[in-house]
């Protein structure tokens, strides 16, 4: 905690899964955009944190649904329940299901002053909640306190792009067109196959005269598909492939998706389509196998927006309106708060 300042203290609680925690890192990002900032410039707070709130709760309350823990703080370990009193923050913004009975419960400590912001379907009651903000594709019920977006909250800001296409200026200069290949792997819903790996290999063999082509891929990516992307990647003449910071050195991934002209990604992360689309990239979606009618709803929701297509073997771009679903969540927040914390 730190001494009371300017501008409203906001905590972003997760359990410590980078895509849950990002979720709600982007929504505070959003919100610390300059002409946000400004319009709640006049709240002052001592709750401030320098660093996201880490609630990992464990026992036998795990068992129960989330809003029904009859003692949520005895189920963390000693040094993050030392962390969960007051002063409340000014905007708690949770995401992931273990941190629904704490979002429930400052609702309730802080009678009503703290604004309760969680992301995602919570798939309970909403009323222990002052704002929901999950996806489209979740399917939420229309309520006063939902405001649904197009896939994921997500956030680069300027000075983060700025940096990292300093830091990665080199990439400016890559020959043709570029090529970001976002690839993921194995989920809940979808399953890379040797069929998928074969053909997304093929596809970047076929396409490489004339482009640069930037490979990444994620933790759930099979052992077996990073070698062969990586060996796929030292034989082309235009091709940087990042794993790691241990292999590859500092992560690209940012300077990637500002610089790319055309990104491929697949199709079962929403994360990694929401991404490029920040940045206004034309996105071709890679098929795996598998899938579901959530996922259906993602997929259509960012075709409809013109932002997405279906890889079917070749390559074009389009322009579009960069999708920055945060933003509008982030001005939905901040009229909320203004009536919790009016101008004098």
């Amino acid at each position: 905690m730190s001494a009371e300042k300017s501008g409203p203290s906001i905590w972003c609680v997760a359990d410590g899964r980078a895509g849950i925690l990002n979720q709600t890192l982007a929504l505070a990002a959003a919100l610390g955009e300059p002409e946000r900032a400004a319009k709640l410039a006049h709240i002052r707070s001592s709750a401030h944190r320098d660093a996201p709130l880490i609630l990992q709760p464990k026992g036998w309350q795990l068992m129960l649904r989330p809003d029904l823990w009859p003692a949520p703080l005895s189920a963390l370990p000693d040094d993050q329940r030392n962390q969960m009193k007051a002063p409340w923050p000014d905007i708690w913004i949770a995401a992931g299901r273990r941190s629904i009975p704490y979002s429930r419960l400052v609702k309730k400590l802080s009678a009503g002053a703290t604004l309760v912001v969680q992301t995602q379907n919570p798939r309970v009651g909403l009323s222990g909640f002052d704002l929901v903000i999950p996806p489209e594709h979740d399917g939420v019920v229309s309520a006063p306190n939902v405001f649904p977006i197009i896939g994921p909250p997500v956030w680069f800001t300027n000075a983060r792009i700025a940096d990292a296409q300093a830091r990665f200026a080199a990439l400016k200069a890559a020959p043709g067109q570029k090529v970001l290949v976002s690839i993921g792997g194995d989920s809940k819903n979808h399953r890379m196959s040797d069929a998928n790996i074969a053909a997304i290999e093929g596809a970047i063999r076929r396409l490489a005269e004339g482009r640069t082509f930037w490979i990444t891929v994620s933790r759930r990516t099979p052992e077996h598909a990073r070698v062969r992307f990586r060996r796929l990647a030292s034989t082309l003449k235009a091709a940087v492939f990042w794993e790691n910071e241990e292999r590859d050195g500092p992560n690209p991934y940012v300077a990637f998706l500002s610089m790319c002209d055309v990104a491929l990604v697949t199709c079962e992360s929403a994360n990694m389509i929401a991404d490029p689309a920040f940045f206004g990239k034309p996105v071709y979606l890679l098929k795996l196998d598998g899938g579901s009618p959530r996922f259906d709803k993602l997929h259509q929701g960012f075709i409809a927006q013109g932002a997405a297509r279906w890889f079917t073997g070749s390559l074009q771009t389009w322009n579009y309106d960069p999708i920055r679903e945060a933003a509008r969540a982030a001005e939905e927040i901040v009229k909320r708060v203004l009536k919790l914390h009016p101008h004098a």
